[in-house]
Order: structure tokens, then sequence, then C-alpha cells
């Protein structure tokens, strides 16, 4: 649980900093590298938090199903934001979308007889 709220804070910090400027930032004339700068600062933070999810996360889960997670994570903070705020509405593509999001983290947990593909 812990893993998963880390990289549920982790990537709070990582879609402000990739989208933020989209909403925020539109009418300043601020210069591209000026707003890159301010993302990596963002993203500072985004990885205070990355780092300490996986490192935590891998004696639990593989790297795979870390990503997995990560993945899932950032697609549903990544939707909220876009609802909240940039103003975009989700669509019925998009909930099928979630659906198969649905299969691969089921997939990805799932136990195989082999162990390997």
């Amino acid at each position: 649980m812990k893993t998963v709220i880390l990289l549920a804070i982790s990537n709070l910090f990582m879609t402000l900093a990739w989208y933020g400027h989209l909403k925020y930032l539109r009418g300043a004339k601020w210069p591209l590298l000026t707003v890159i700068l301010i993302s990596w600062g963002i993203a500072f933070f985004e990885y205070c938090f990355q780092v300490p999810a996986n490192r935590i996360g891998y004696s639990t889960f593989s790297a795979t199903q870390l990503k997995i997670i990560q993945e899932v994570i950032s697609l549903m903070v990544f939707s909220v934001f876009a609802i909240l705020i940039l103003g975009e509405r989700l669509r019925w593509n998009h909930g099928v979308s979630f659906l198969f999001l649905v299969g691969a983290v089921y997939f990805a947990f799932l136990k195989t007889k082999t162990g390997g593909i």
C-alpha cells in the first residue's frame, strides 16, 4: 500500500510537470526553455517519490508489475487532471481503454505455472 501511495503522489507531480503548463502557462508568453526548466523543477519532486516507491515495491512486486501499477495510477491521475484542470471530457472509448488497463493489471499479476513466457 505504501508503494501505491508513493506512486500516486509521484504521478501528481509528474502530471503537473508534464501537462500543467497547458493550462497555467498558456496565456503567458514564456519561452519554451523557461517552461522546460519549471517542469524539471516540478519533476524533481516526482522522482523524490517515484524512486522510493520502486525500491520499496520491488521487495514485493516484480519490475513489470511495478510498471503496470505505475501506468494505471498515471492514467487515473491524468484523467482526473484532464477533467478538472483542462476541462476535457471522457468519452466511451476512454472507458474501453480503462477496461483494457484492468485486463493488463489482471494479466500482470496472474500466477502462471511456468513462471515465464
